[in-house]
């Protein structure tokens, strides 16, 4: 595998997605339910453990949960509008607090400069909906991978 460093999809192995097997943990923070089941179903079926997070609130706590009981997660995907704590705050908070893994940014708004705020607040990359599966598998494979390698 190529060197590559946790600063964007173009640093990413070029592979195709459904030929890696990711035995990992993501937190996907999403409030659309289509989304939320959608993205649960498409990584489970590449071997991932997913757990689903409602909002920023509830991604933070499941965050702190799961460092807490020794299960942290590999990596989380963020979408950046929602309720109550929107994506930027969420994974500012989670900076703060420690947490150094990938967080992919998952947006609705595909403005220019939003992908320059999303990794200003924080975000390792970067992705527009509505979502390409293969894109986000190579970059979620991709990212695990490099996590994995220290």
């Amino acid at each position: 595998m190529e060197d590559a460093r946790l600063n964007g999809a173009e640093g990413l192995p070029r592979e195709k997605p459904l030929e890696r097997q990711m035995n990992g943990r993501i937190l996907v923070v999403e409030d659309t339910p289509d989304i939320q089941r959608l993205l649960d179903l498409l990584l489970r079926t590449t071997g991932a453990e997913v757990v689903i997070a409602g909002n920023g609130t509830e991604g933070v706590r499941a965050v702190e949960a799961s460092v807490a009981a020794k299960r942290p997660f590999d990596l989380i995907l963020m979408d950046i509008q929602m309720p109550e704590m929107d994506g930027y705050t969420a994974t500012k908070i989670l900076r703060k607090q420690g947490f150094r893994g990938p967080i992919i940014a998952l947006t609705a708004y595909a403005m220019e400069g939003d992908r320059v705020r999303c990794l200003a607040a924080g975000c390792t990359d970067y992705l527009e909906k509505p979502i390409d599966h293969a894109r986000l598998l190579t970059m979620c494979t991709g990212y695990m991978a490099i996590t994995r390698q220290g």
